[in-house]
């Protein structure tokens, strides 16, 4: 691991990491539509293990791989924003499910169930759910969240920035976009709280999830992409209420 000088080999720090690299990518596609490419995710990882070699001091007192681990995850998170992943279409029918799930919570006062979402979305509940299946992927956060601004409103993640700080992911965590995360899980419906528990703290994977709680893998995923349109609606809510 050293060479003649007493200094880390970077080829050596680079081989022994690569495994690293190939399971954090295969983690991460797991969690995204099948349009992205786990060996572009490996390439980006290879290229954040590299960055780190080159950036890491023995005297950081942390140890390489935990180092290691946050540069090769944000080299894929890069990559993922840079390719624009989730096409437009999705996009489209993932805002269009958390604007019907935010209509019918003001109208009705509780979590709407599917075939309410259906019917508000004007289809039948088997196309309702192929919707979501579609929407595989879709997460709490998107790049642009911290862009573009949508109908005359602020960009509800604004609500939370405490500073315009370099890293406005960070930024939220430490105000207080964590504790309102936590209360729009708190709000789900028992069934999805579960789910996101499993998928987020225990870290199983869709067919584990679906073996404990007795579904298909595909309606798994569906429950976990209504789950988080719950969620951005209810944050957006908090947000321009000023509920937080």
């Amino acid at each position: 691991m050293y060479n003649v000088n007493g200094k880390t080999d970077k080829n050596d720090l680079l081989q022994l990491h690569a495994p690293l690299v190939k399971k954090l990518a295969h983690q991460m596609k797991a969690k995204l539509p099948p349009s992205v490419e786990v060996d572009d995710l490996i390439q980006a990882g290879m290229m954040g293990l590299l960055d780190a070699i080159n950036r890491y001091e023995e005297t950081h007192g942390a140890q390489f791989e935990t180092y290691a681990v946050q540069r090769i995850r944000g080299a894929m998170l890069d990559e993922l924003r840079s390719s624009d992943w989730l096409p437009r279409s999705i996009r489209q029918s993932t805002r269009k499910i958390e604007d019907a799930i935010h209509v019918l919570m003001q109208q009705l006062g509780r979590p709407p169930q599917e075939a309410e979402v259906a019917k508000q979305l004007k289809m039948s509940l088997n196309e309702y759910q192929e919707m979501l299946t579609e929407c595989g992927g879709h997460q709490l956060i998107y790049y642009e969240d911290f862009h573009d601004a949508e109908g005359g409103h602020e960009h509800f993640l604004d609500r939370y920035q405490t500073s315009q700080s370099d890293d406005p992911l960070q930024n939220l965590i430490n105000g207080g976009f964590r504790e309102a995360v936590i209360d729009s899980i708190r709000a789900l419906p028992e069934r999805e709280k579960i789910l996101m528990g499993l998928y987020y703290e225990q870290e199983m994977n869709l067919k584990e999830i679906g073996a404990v709680m007795g579904v298909s893998e595909s309606r798994v995923c569906q429950l976990h992409s209504q789950a988080i349109a719950r969620m951005r609606s209810t944050l957006r809510e908090q947000a321009w209420t000023g509920v937080a």
